[in-house]
């Protein structure tokens, strides 16, 4: 059986999360500098040395610190004293890092076909029409096979079908040009946010998320967020995205010993700020769903408020750091918080969240059964990694030696809906144009036996005619009075 991972103690308690329960997802909360970020280090080194891969995200810069070997503060000394942690050493773990704008890591992309219509939507801030106008753009690509691969070709493609509306209008229904202006407004300002850097290729391959090291130990992907978390709404939809495709793209496992992923989702209020109903639902299935795949989802945020009802119910291993009963809010966060554990009549829950020290927590994680073990008052473990943030130089040389260096660094650009497009209006910009270079007023008047008007008098009759017939040559009724004209002068048959 699968060893369990130790995440706190007390006096005479240890609390463990079961490996085999860790994909009934969990949730890690309390107010800014409580210690979230030193819990959430201390459970990804645990699945990592059980041989589970983990991403996170880095909002604060803190987790890079993960790659290197921990330096034995005062602080840790002296809490793996007061734990009895006997053995603890300190040492790194693997780690692979990302950053969407790929300074601080591999690059992340990923195409806008495999983008959901309904996500980047919500990346858009788009209301519902302009949504159903987005989704019909997105079915016509598709159905004419022109790739959605950057915003270059989804702009294109917003253009084209407005200009030819009329034509699509009975298949797809209306796309008016005052929604087509507002989602390219909203792509303007996505690009001004850098997110034109997200979008394109070559795409993220999951299975790079899910790899182990030498050792056996599962590799801890960091996304660097500090600049992405500037735009919200891009890094919420981002980390959905993430889960989203894990929940289409991996088969179904059942229950295992351990997790193939563990997810973990800092800042989760973002993702449930403003989220229209459709796109809640897909939140909640995803979250009910992926357990089934083998992937544990862990949302870290400051108040269990955040997160609806809906979703809460599903994370079931439970870390409650400090909160402050100021505002009533915050009063009615602490009786909710309190309700969600099993009542053990040693805490008096409701009264200990207000007096949690640093690193100390109220821990529930499920037992062999899958039921919540009594809430315990404890310290979090100290992590054997680094606590703070990595060097620049650190940060470079790990991906430099990554196994996957090399592999997204260049972007590529193949022909997509843009170039199709493009190469459609030039075709149409020849054949016109090689239209207009046919000199027939020129022929006609040779015909007609005209010559230049040099004497300042007004065009006759047949030369009018001529010029007329010029002007009228870019039709297929021009083209044919023509045809009519020159049969008569030349005595053809009527």
């Amino acid at each position: 059986m699968t060893e369990s991972i130790l995440i706190a103690k007390s006096n005479d308690i240890s609390s463990h999360i079961l490996p085999r329960m860790a994909n009934r997802h969990g949730l890690i909360t309390g107010a800014t500098g409580t210690g979230k970020t030193v819990t959430l280090q201390t459970l990804a080194e645990g699945f990592s040395k059980l041989g589970a891969p983990v991403f996170m995200a880095d909002v604060k810069g803190d987790l890079s610190g993960m790659s290197q070997a921990g330096g034995g503060t005062a602080k840790i000394v002296a809490r793996v004293k007061q734990l009895g942690l006997d053995g603890c050493e300190n040492k790194a773990c693997p780690v692979t890092f990302w950053d969407v704008f790929g300074v601080k890591g591999h690059p992340v992309r990923t195409t806008i076909a495999e983008m959901d219509p309904l996500l980047l939507a919500r990346m858009l801030n788009l209301n519902d029409v302009q949504g159903g106008v987005l989704n019909a753009v997105f079915k016509i690509a598709d159905d004419k096979g022109w790739l959605l691969l950057d915003l270059k070709d989804l702009r294109a493609m917003m253009q084209h079908a407005a200009e030819h509306s009329a034509d699509y209008q009975t298949q797809y229904g209306n796309i008016s040009a005052a929604s087509e202006g507002a989602v390219q407004r909203a792509l303007l300002e996505l690009e001004t946010q850098g997110a034109e850097q997200l979008f394109g290729e070559p795409a993220l391959n999951l299975d790079d998320l899910m790899q182990t090291d030498t050792h056996g130990q599962g590799v801890i992907n960091i996304l660097a967020s500090d600049r992405l978390f500037n735009s919200p709404c891009i890094y919420a939809t981002l980390l959905l995205w993430l889960l989203s495709e894990l929940f289409e793209k991996m088969p179904e496992a059942g229950d295992l010993d351990k997790p193939k992923l563990v997810f973990f989702f800092d800042e989760a209020h973002l993702l449930f700020k403003d989220a229209p109903q459709a796109l809640m639902q897909k939140i909640e299935q995803v979250v009910r769903l992926i357990r089934s795949k083998g992937v544990g989802v862990y949302f870290v945020s400051q108040n269990p408020l955040d997160i609806p009802d809906i979703v809460l119910g599903q994370l079931r291993n439970r870390v409650q750091h400090a909160l402050r009963a100021i505002t009533p809010r915050d009063q009615k966060a602490v009786k909710a918080a309190a309700d969600t554990f099993r009542a053990n009549p040693k805490v008096d829950v409701a009264t200990a969240i207000t007096e949690l020290g640093l690193g100390e927590a109220l821990v529930s994680f499920l037992d062999e059964k899958a039921i919540p073990t009594p809430v315990e008052r404890s310290f979090i473990c100290p992590p054997q990694s680094l606590v703070g943030p990595a060097t620049d130089a650190e940060r470079a040389a790990n991906i430099k030696n990554s196994v996957i260096f090399g592999v997204y660094d260049n972007a590529v650009d193949r022909e997509s809906a843009y170039e199709k497009l493009k190469g459609r209006a030039s075709d149409s910009a020849s054949k016109a144009e090689a239209g207009k270079s046919f000199d027939w007023g020129g022929m006609l008047s040779g015909v007609l036996g005209g010559s230049n008007n040099k004497s300042g008098r007004g065009d006759s009759i047949l030369e009018a005619t001529a010029k007329s017939a010029e002007r009228a040559v870019g039709s297929q009724l021009g083209r044919n009075i023509i045809r009519g004209v020159i049969g008569s002068l030349f005595g053809g048959k009527k």
